[in-house]
């Protein structure tokens, strides 16, 4: 019996489990998260937030623009009841795809870990990114990874399914580095990111002024970082494009 003729009828993929199809599960993890390649080929020449790109698309379709295109990279650094939930991101990832398609590529989805998240959750948020990743690569977005960690027990599995040897994406907008309380854990994490990826290139959105980053560039490592912005700096911007 085939596949397709296995799957009851009626029955409906509520889990995205369609992101995955072909999927590499086995070689770059061993908690079941999806191999995400980055199919980015140029560092970003911009980088602004899911926010922002929803009201530059919406205002390029009031103009009637079918052929608006913004030659940045979209983020998710931003609290997730922005862009996740009912009506987020995850459950309308064929809206996510057809904006996407207006910009020169997109960093993985922030699903937060944070450290009061029950264990099973912080899992979850880890591969929802990677599979959202891997399948936005397949419709041929470029795609840099985003790296989440909390505390030390998600080391094991927070670096899975990203390459070896590339570009990874940071935020430093929310409390770490910022708040002394999370440095010590921020860096710490910092430290294995790079001994478990050896990214040659970290781009990070938000500060990248601490002495952490200083070290890494010492080591070799390209540090880019990218100040939030706002839409309507954005806008004057890309006019002079």
């Amino acid at each position: 019996m085939s596949q397709k003729n296995a799957i009851r009828k009626g029955c409906k993929d509520i889990w995205n489990a369609f992101m995955c199809e072909g999927a590499d599960f086995t070689s770059h993890s061993k908690n079941d998260i999806p191999f995400c390649p980055t199919t980015a080929t140029e560092i970003p020449k911009d980088i602004i937030t899911w926010d922002e790109a929803k009201r530059l698309y919406r205002n390029a379709l009031a103009r009637k623009d079918k052929h608006f295109f913004c030659n940045a990279f979209i983020c998710w650094f931003i609290d997730d009841y922005k862009f996740d939930g009912p009506r987020g991101a995850w459950h309308d990832c064929a809206f996510v795809l057809n904006v996407l398609r207006h910009f020169a590529g997109a960093i993985t989805p922030d699903f937060s870990t944070y450290q009061d998240f029950p264990e099973p959750l912080k899992i979850y948020n880890t591969y929802r990114m990677r599979a959202f990743g891997y399948w936005l690569g397949k419709n041929g977005i470029a795609v840099i990874n985003n790296v989440r960690w909390g505390s030390r027990e998600t080391w094991s599995y927070c670096w899975d399914g990203i390459p070896q040897n590339s570009i990874v994406a940071i935020g430093t907008v929310g409390g770490s580095p910022r708040k002394h309380i999370d440095r010590k854990r921020f860096e710490e994490g910092l430290e294995e990111l790079v001994r478990i990826l050896q990214p040659h290139t970290i781009i990070v959105y938000g500060s990248a002024n601490y002495p952490c980053f200083d070290r890494l560039i010492d080591q070799g490592i390209k540090v880019i970082a990218y100040p939030g912005c706002t839409a309507s700096v954005f806008d004057e911007r890309r006019r002079s494009i």
